[in-house]
């Protein structure tokens, strides 16, 4: 049976399948099991068809397919894999192609309705963004839609980090009728419009943000859940570089001729705290009840917490993850700066409750699983932890 479902049960306990990532080549399922108020995390399947340099997953729930970018960091390719996803964790590899270097996102876009749906990656070194197909009759198949990849230019004033683009992120909007993609290296938010028919991709006109400031991750917003075209939506961009946080108003001009956005708001990815020097903010995402938005930080070391060896009492560094509550204007009000559990949380998820919080933290080569506080939005103590071979970059649960 495909993975539709969240909980599984081993032995009367309620079994979480988290699906890991890491640069030392694989793919690890972890089960996230509860019992009495105690959590384990265990590995229970292990797969290296997604080489090399595993970087980020896209799971198709409905379809239980997994797809993972194989990144190639320091390589001339990396790859586009497929898999089939079981309740228990197990994964069947399906296809593999070869795609240019840098892969570190992907989103699916397109109507389930008809079959016609499509896959969207961001190629961070290779400076390209590239379209895929999404075989309806044969589950996990993909082939290229534009039989060309997008490669981008443009460069940022920071020589060390944007000599040239860098795509980082693939994010479909409210409307399903765009995807916009961050770029890391040209200080752009780039904006594709999407043909319905063909799921061909055409390039709009880019959002321009603060030069320097390294846009890295987006996400949308509609404080009143609807979505449409003439709805209310805010988008939020998170920028590496700087570790600012910003939201703009979306709108959409007559005529379907790209996207338009206005500022709303800015603040820095610690809020109204003093932001340390080297802060490197990730990831950005919003909570499932759609109240709060939480950004992770890497290079902060702003907390001593336990050692995870209880024989050691010595206390190690953690970077932090951010909370705000989201306002309905599209500004952000400061709730908390918590820990992560170690050093460099490139990438978090919630759980579909909002209550657990899984991070991958890719200088720590662990999994770790905090509480959190759905109503209050407060990330609390930590209650599971795994490490894995080599460093971690993704953490997601089978949802």
């Amino acid at each position: 049976m495909l993975a539709a479902t969240l909980l599984a049960f081993v032995g009367g306990v309620a079994a979480t399948n988290i699906f890991v990532t890491s640069y030392a080549g694989n793919i690890t399922t972890l089960s996230l099991t509860e019992k009495n108020g105690t959590y384990d995390l265990t590995p229970v399947y292990t797969t290296d068809k997604c080489s090399p340099n595993p970087a980020w997953l896209t799971l198709d729930t409905a379809h239980g397919i997994l797809y993972c970018l194989g990144e190639g960091v320091n390589l001339p390719n990396g790859t586009l894999n497929s898999f089939l996803a079981y309740d228990n964790g197990t994964l069947t590899h399906v296809e593999q192609q070869e795609i240019p270097t840098g892969g570190v996102a992907s989103t699916i876009y397109g109507n389930a309705a008809t079959g016609k749906r499509g896959l969207v990656t961001a190629h961070y070194n290779g400076s390209a963004m590239t379209n895929w197909a999404l075989d309806a009759q044969n589950p996990g198949s993909f082939s290229n839609i534009q039989n060309e990849f997008f490669y981008m230019n443009h460069s940022g004033p920071n020589a060390a980090r944007q000599a040239s683009p860098h795509e980082h992120d693939a994010v479909l909007d409210p409307t399903g009728s765009f995807i916009v993609m961050p770029d890391l290296g040209a200080d752009l938010v780039r904006v594709f419009s999407i043909n319905p028919n063909t799921l061909e991709l055409t390039a709009e006109s880019p959002l321009e943000v603060v030069p320097g400031s390294g846009p890295r991750h987006a996400v949308f917003y509609q404080p009143y859940g609807a979505q449409c075209k003439g709805c209310t939506s805010f988008m939020f961009v998170v920028t590496e570089l700087t570790s600012t946080v910003t939201s703009y108003a979306v709108s959409y001009p007559a005529g379907g001729a790209g996207m338009s956005f206005e500022k709303i708001y800015e603040t820095t990815a610690y809020g109204n705290m003093t932001l340390p020097s080297g802060n490197a903010a990730a990831e950005i995402s919003i909570s499932p009840d759609n109240r709060f938005l939480v950004v992770s930080n890497r290079n902060n070391t702003s907390f001593e917490i336990p050692n995870p060896n209880p024989a050691n009492t010595t206390k190690i560094a953690s970077d932090s993850l951010s909370t705000f509550k989201l306002n309905l204007d599209g500004t952000l009000d400061f709730v908390q700066l918590a820990p992560c559990g170690g050093s460099y949380p490139r990438q978090y998820s919630m759980n579909k409750y909002g209550d657990l919080v899984a991070v991958g933290l890719q200088y720590g080569n662990a999994v770790v699983i905090l509480q959190r506080d759905a109503a209050t939005g407060l990330i609390g103590s930590e209650v599971a932890r795994h490490y894995v071979e080599g460093q971690v970059n993704s953490a997601w649960w089978q949802e």
